[in-house]
């Protein structure tokens, strides 16, 4: 486990990072609901953008964490930027679209990051950002412990969902189940209004801020409850739900003091599925859990 504090800087910086890589993704991929297009799925070494295609170009761009770098895939051809403290979120915009642009690839984005308190323009902004190595490798490493999770959890389901990846504007590894009753946002909102229209639970991990520094898991349901689910049924006794944000939470150091901390987010996951499946009325949920006929 990593707590906030202890890689707030370098987790600004890759979380700036990712704005670019994502908003690229967001003008070239085809559009899906939930805005499942535009995440950034893990890999061993940090995330990526995938496969895009701008026209008759293939591109991929990578972040890779444990070798410091930026890859940039241009038809089979990669070039790497170096990721280091003292460069700001300029520097690696103007190399990143160089690369591209050089290339013959005419790709633009909005430079004006998404779900982020930090309001400056990133094809603009000249502060110097700060990189840990050890530090983001770290990161990752929650990263990709949430993501098996979920994975385990989401995975052999019988409907609809969103697979788990990193959320760039929120900078968190999350996934969805999708029931598919319609219910629009109530509010003209951009982000919300395409990605809370139907009925979902988002399972994720919120990373901490300054004023709570432990990571924890979340669940979160649409339609928003706003009212008591501490209900006995939600395990594990460390869970609970704060009814004005609408989610369950349960802090990493409990799931990592736990005797089976994998047992113990499997049984957070889904004893709030079930609560909140009652409470959603959602009917005809039962065969989602019918065992897969596989070896």
């Amino acid at each position: 486990m990593i707590k906030h504090s202890e890689w707030a800087d370098t987790k600004f910086t890759l979380h700036l990072v990712s704005q670019i890589l994502g908003k690229i993704k967001l003008v070239t991929a085809h559009k899906e609901p939930q805005w499942a297009h535009i995440t950034l799925p893990l890999t061993p070494n940090g995330f990526t953008t995938g496969l895009l295609f701008a026209g008759d170009d293939l591109l991929q761009l990578d972040v890779d964490v444990r070798n410091s770098l930026i890859s940039i895939n241009v038809n089979g051809t990669t070039e790497d930027i170096p990721i280091e403290t003292s460069k700001s979120i300029k520097d690696y915009f103007d190399e990143i679209f160089h690369s591209l642009h050089s290339r013959g690839v005419d790709v633009t984005i909005n430079p004006k990051p998404q779900e982020m308190a930090y309001k400056k323009l990133l094809n603009e902004d000249e502060t110097p950002l700060t990189f840990h190595q050890q530090d983001a490798v770290r990161g990752l490493t929650l990263f990709q412990f949430v993501l098996n999770e979920q994975l385990k959890f989401l995975a052999p389901l019988r409907c609809r969902k969103v697979k788990p990846a990193l959320f760039w504007g929120t900078f968190d590894v999350s996934a969805i189940i999708v029931n598919g009753i319609m219910e629009e946002f109530p509010e003209d909102k951009v982000i919300e209004k395409a990605a809370f229209d139907e009925h979902m639970i988002e399972y994720g991990c919120w990373l901490g801020d300054e004023k709570t520094d432990t990571p924890s898991f979340f669940v979160l349901p649409y339609p928003f409850i706003n009212k008591d689910l501490n209900y006995p049924s939600v395990k594990p006794a460390e869970a609970y739900y704060e009814a004005s944000l609408s989610e369950y939470f349960l802090d990493l150091e409990s799931v990592m003091k736990s005797d089976n901390p994998s047992e113990t987010v499997q049984a957070f996951f889904r004893t709030t599925f079930d609560v909140l499946q009652a409470e959603l009325e959602w009917e005809g949920c039962s065969h989602y859990f019918i065992p897969l006929k596989m070896e």
